[in-house]
């Protein structure tokens, strides 16, 4: 049973060379990462499917979990450890008939409580609410107070809450001292010239 909480670092093929894809992505878990997200947006499956299994053996080597963004389908594919849905992805039901009660399922709730209360109760494994800053990842969302993420923690009482969008080594207490569970980050590493080192700087803020 994997511990979900720390730093979860979201992989972005427009940051990720893709000749050093999956070294640059063992180096963030050096640098502290614990669960990884493959984030492939407009890619073909075939070479998401080849990606996650070379990622899996990297993630297994070192006991984190990998997580495959929007598609059941293709966590199975992939034997990968979960999913995370948003809006427009299979819903939880769907979703754990087709994975199975042991695989992660996690949840986007963007700024909306009652949607995480919601998919708290059809049994979400974790949730994820933002952005509280901006994001160039989504560049149009309006971002969602530190507030809102402290009623969150105070009304999900059984599952992680992570916060994602725009959390740099900057902001990150401030998104801390809200009581998440975790942060989510993308650009914050891989935009990174070092981006061992820019993870490792965040996953700092979790041995305070």
């Amino acid at each position: 049973m994997y511990i979900l909480k720390g730093l979860y670092v979201i992989t972005d093929k427009k940051l990720i060379p893709r000749d050093r894809f999956i070294e640059t992505v063992e180096k963030v878990i050096r640098g502290g990462a614990k669960i990884i997200q493959l984030r492939e947006k407009d890619t073909p499956e075939e070479e998401i499917i080849r990606l996650g299994k070379e990622l899996l053996k990297i993630t297994r080597k070192y006991g984190i979990p990998l997580i495959i963004n929007d598609s059941p389908k293709l966590a199975v594919e992939v034997g990968a450890d979960g999913v995370h849905l948003g809006k427009d992805d299979p819903g939880i039901i769907e979703a754990r008939r087709l994975l199975g009660s042991e695989v992660i399922i996690g949840v986007s709730c963007y700024g909306e409580i009652e949607r995480g209360l919601r998919v708290e109760r059809e049994g979400a494994d974790y949730l994820a609410f933002g952005t509280p800053f901006f994001t160039p990842t989504k560049p149009d969302r309006k971002p969602t107070p530190l507030e809102v993420l402290k009623e969150a923690k105070r009304k999900i009482k059984t599952i992680p809450i992570f916060a994602i969008g725009g959390i740099t080594k900057e902001n990150a207490q401030s998104v801390l001292e809200t009581g998440v569970d975790g942060i989510a980050v993308i650009t914050a590493v891989f935009s990174s010239p070092n981006p061992e080192e820019a993870a490792r700087s965040l996953a700092e803020f979790f041995k305070k």
